[in-house]
């Protein structure tokens, strides 16, 4: 068996590598990434790629088609992968997330891959009511990221037929440890924070919804979208990727870092706007489709795990928001910066 990973240097690559690795010991199972967070590690005990039989280094928007000879299973992690990034490099993220996507799915059906696993998400809901979303539900993406999603599963899915199954994942925000971490997502942000300054500060009145769900969770939905069959969920599927439980109020995460880091101080803005990206989500379907892949971390389990590590790493940075390392804007800014990207996040020394 042979499986390709693409964008597996970013944050969730070091899981889904693991998880892969741990299913299908004996597969060949390549890593693709441009690399631009690839020197972010943190804490790490061994490099993750170490799980791999090969990294490649190159650019999804120009995907060497010969890589994809006797591949099975493509997984896309490939992606401009927040909104102040896609909101500063709205075209890079349509290129990325949306266009080399589906290009990357029509390569992969003529050299006959049999799976597809798009990484998506929940994002495309937008500000919605007090009613969980569902598959069917209207889809209102605020952001140029949310966009970019909608768009490719709106291409991805007339690809799909009885040879080719595609997966698209509508993951939950990310949260949780790995070996390339990232502080630019709530959970983490407010757990860095109450490290090094012992105070959260929520910048709206903590009320906005948002499902999360840990990286080792999204592996393993991951795992489950490389070996389902088409007879379960259909040849095309996207499906809400979480769990019901982690469908959370922003203060209820600020909650939960302070049992786990006494004396903690929550701040927030009671006269905040409104957030637009307040949405629940449900994962019914998800529980139905894969009830041997659900999600087994928990939030208390995931903070203990983020604060843990961090003091392990002697995490005592309070310009952390600033840092070309943790912050995934800033890193690309400072490649800029040093002259080795260029505008559309191509590097400059080939």
């Amino acid at each position: 068996m042979k499986i390709i990973i693409a964008g597996n240097l970013g944050y969730v690559g070091p899981s889904v590598t693991n998880q892969l690795r741990s299913t299908y010991p004996d597969a060949e199972i390549i890593g693709f990434d441009i690399g631009y967070f690839a020197h972010c590690l943190a804490n790490p005990f061994f490099l993750p790629e170490t799980k791999l039989d090969m990294q490649v280094y190159g650019d999804i928007r120009k995907f060497p088609e010969k890589l994809l000879k006797n591949a099975d299973v493509i997984v896309d992690l490939a992606a401009i992968s927040n909104d102040p990034m896609s909101f500063k490099y709205e075209e890079v993220t349509l290129d990325v997330n949306y266009r080399a996507a589906v290009r990357l799915a029509k390569m992969a059906k003529n050299n006959g891959v049999k799976s597809f696993v798009y990484a998506s998400s929940c994002s495309m809901y937008g500000l919605a009511d007090d009613s969980p979303r569902k598959e069917g539900d209207k889809l209102n993406p605020l952001t140029a990221y949310a966009r970019s999603k909608v768009m490719a599963e709106e291409e991805l899915e007339p690809l799909a037929d009885d040879k080719f199954t595609v997966t698209c994942l509508r993951f939950s925000t990310a949260c949780g440890w790995t070996n390339r971490l990232r502080l630019d997502l709530v959970l983490n942000d407010f757990v860095a924070g109450a490290l090094v300054s012992n105070t959260i500060s929520i910048l709206s009145d903590g009320t906005p919804w948002r499902p999360m769900i840990n990286t080792r969770d999204m592996a393993r939905a991951i795992d489950w979208g490389t070996s389902r069959p088409a007879s379960n969920g259909g040849k095309f599927v996207a499906v809400n990727t979480g769990t019901n439980s982690w469908n959370t109020m922003i203060i209820d995460l600020a909650n939960a870092i302070a049992e786990v880091i006494p004396g903690v101080k929550i701040t927030v803005n009671p006269d905040a706007p409104p957030d637009k990206r307040s949405y629940r989500a449900n994962f019914d379907l998800f529980k139905k489709l894969a009830p041997d892949h659900q999600p087994q971390e928990d939030l208390i389990s995931t903070v203990r795990d983020i604060k843990d590590n961090l003091v392990a790493m002697k995490f005592n940075d309070p310009n952390y928001r600033e840092s070309p390392t943790f912050i995934r804007l800033k890193v690309l800014d400072h490649l800029q910066n040093k002259g080795l990207l260029n505008k559309n996040l191509e590097w400059t020394y080939k």
